[in-house]
């Protein structure tokens, strides 16, 4: 059974209801039930003969029950408590699972942060479908170009300055974490963000995240915990991939940057006996001039 690390012999509490074959929003959930070693079941991986698949999410999206039905997943089940939206889930689940300190205004920092995040997560998806959810990444190849350059100018260094602005104003983290002065949820969820903006986005990445080396020390710190680290080497973790939210596609990432043309031997040797000739080409006299100047419009036009 795809679960996390087993700290009770009994079946899981807690169910997750995630599409299938996706990491997703439900990833930021499983991220904590891993860290935490608290054993879960992801439903829509088990066997359709043991409730699991596309169905098990189907059923929780259509039938009625004594909870508010979900508009789509994630959603959490435990018992007869049904939580759904990635930051809901995660500000009712982490007490219940130690991933967030006890008091009152970190777990109010905490869902802060996540919400924050659920808006860069939003945004991500938006630029590979820029115009709507329906259509085929094909069908606004073009949009997604221009929503995509201006992603990775704007809004992802935007996105990484707040949250390590956040490491500035949490003391007792000590430029280390999030909130409090251990890893909480927030701080995972963080971890996923840049791998999964590493993945959508290399080269940007590469350029990027050499502002923000408390942040690419954080996400390492975070990929090294033990709970997370047998996650990431296990089958659980399911990869990155052109279905989820995190995608790679090349044309959206920055350009690889040009490789600078050698020089022409002998090139200035020639040049220099061109004479007065080649001062004219160069736009020396009158017709010269005119040549270059509807250059120099072309270019800029």
């Amino acid at each position: 059974m795809p679960a996390g690390m087993a700290t009770e012999p009994a079946e899981p509490a807690y169910e997750l209801v995630y599409w299938p074959g996706l990491q997703g929003r439900g990833e930021f959930v499983r991220l904590a039930f891993e860290d935490a070693g608290v054993r879960y079941a992801d439903l829509a991986r088990l066997p359709d003969s043991e409730g699991g698949g596309a169905a098990a999410v189907m059923r929780l999206l259509e039938e009625p029950g004594p909870w508010l039905t979900p508009l789509g997943p994630p959603a959490l089940r435990h018992g007869e408590v049904v939580v759904a939206q990635t930051a809901a889930i995660l500000q009712w689940l982490a007490p219940r699972i130690g991933v967030v300190p006890p008091d009152e205004a970190s777990r109010l920092r905490a869902h802060q942060l996540q919400l924050t995040i659920a808006d860069l997560v939003a945004e991500v998806h938006a630029v590979h479908h820029p115009v709507a959810t329906s259509l085929y990444y094909e069908d606004q190849q073009r949009e997604a170009a221009r929503a995509a350059e201006a992603f990775r100018r704007e809004r992802i260094p935007l996105f990484l300055r707040y949250l390590d602005r956040a490491l500035d104003s949490n003391p007792a983290g000590g430029g280390h974490w999030l909130v409090g002065d251990r890893c909480s949820y927030p701080d995972l969820s963080t971890f996923q963000v840049i791998d999964g903006l590493r993945y959508a986005f290399p080269r940007a990445m590469r350029r990027i995240e050499r502002r923000f080396p408390r942040l690419v020390a954080l996400h390492d710190a975070v990929a090294a915990r033990p709970g997370i680290a047998a996650y990431l080497a296990s089958d659980r973790r399911i990869p990155f991939n052109e279905s989820g939210i995190f995608r790679h596609y090349p044309e959206l990432d920055e350009p690889a940057p040009k490789r600078s043309r050698p020089s022409t031997p002998g090139r200035r040797t020639v040049a220099l006996r061109s004479g007065r000739a080649g001062k004219r080409k160069a736009g020396g006299g009158r017709a010269g001039k005119k040549r270059a100047t509807s250059r120099r419009r072309g270019r800029s036009a």
